[in-house]
C-alpha cells in the first residue's frame, strides 16, 4: 500500500471504526459530515484511498461508497486495538466495558505484547496538563501494578478513572493534572483499589 497523507489516514480510521460499529462502511455523506467537507471532497478521499490500495471494492456491490471496504492489513504489520468504552478524567465513573469499535495501529507502535493493549475514550479535563483532553482516546497496556509517576487507569470502589500514580507512605495518591482539582487518596486497607493498566499513548480526532 502506498503511503497515505494524514487526512487520508484519518478517513481510513473512521471507515474502519464505523464499519466495526455498524457492520457496513459509511456513506459519502457520513464521511463528509464527520470531517466537515463536501460530499465531493469526501468522494475524492475515497478514490485516493482506493487508488493507494487502502480500500477495495466488493464485487457486485455497485459503485456507492458502501461498496468500498478497508483492506485488512493485520497480517502485514497492523494490529486492531479494541475501544472499550469511556474513562473519567475527573471524578471516577462507573466502569462499564462497552466495545465501541477498533483502531488499526501499526505493530511498530507497540513495545512488548500488543495483545494486552486497549483504548478508552476520555471524558473530563482533569488530566489537561498532561495533554489528555476530553474526547481523546488513551491507549492502555493491561497491568495490575504501576510505578510512581505513571499515568494509570485505576478502579476505586468499583469506579474507573485515569490519573497519575503516586504514593504517600502506604497510601496511593491518584493525582489529577489540573491546577484546581484535588487528588484521590486511597488507603488500600480501607478502600478497594485496583490498577487496570498504564497509559502508553494518546490519539486525538478519532
Amino acid at each position: 500500500m502506498r503511503e497515505l497523507t494524514s487526512r487520508q489516514r484519518d478517513v481510513l480510521g473512521f471507515i474502519r471504526n464505523f464499519s466495526a460499529q455498524h457492520g457496513v462502511p459509511p456513506t459519502v455523506r457520513e464521511i463528509g459530515e464527520k470531517f466537515r467537507v463536501t460530499p465531493r471532497a469526501a468522494f475524492d478521499h475515497l478514490r485516493a484511498l482506493e487508488r493507494k490500495g487502502a480500500l477495495q471494492r466488493r464485487e457486485a456491490a455497485g459503485r456507492t461508497s458502501r461498496a468500498l471496504t478497508a483492506v485488512d492489513q493485520s497480517p502485514g504489520g497492523f494490529r486492531r486495538v479494541p475501544i472499550l468504552g469511556r474513562i473519567a478524567a475527573g471524578v471516577p465513573i462507573d466502569a462499564v466495558e462497552n466495545r465501541e469499535g477498533e483502531l488499526p495501529l501499526a505493530e511498530s507502535a507497540f513495545r512488548g505484547n500488543a495483545e494486552d493493549v486497549f483504548a478508552l475514550r476520555v471524558r473530563g479535563d482533569s488530566m489537561i496538563n498532561a495533554h489528555i483532553c476530553d474526547g481523546d482516546l488513551v491507549l492502555v497496556r493491561r497491568q495490575d501494578a504501576a510505578q510512581v509517576q505513571d499515568i494509570v487507569v485505576a478502579m476505586v470502589d468499583g469506579e474507573a478513572t485515569v490519573k497519575r500514580f503516586l504514593r504517600d507512605g502506604s497510601r496511593v495518591v491518584l493525582k489529577p493534572e489540573h491546577p484546581t482539582l484535588a487528588p484521590i487518596v486511597v488507603d488500600p486497607s480501607e478502600r478497594e483499589l485496583r490498577i487496570l493498566g498504564k497509559v502508553i499513548g494518546l490519539l486525538r480526532g478519532f
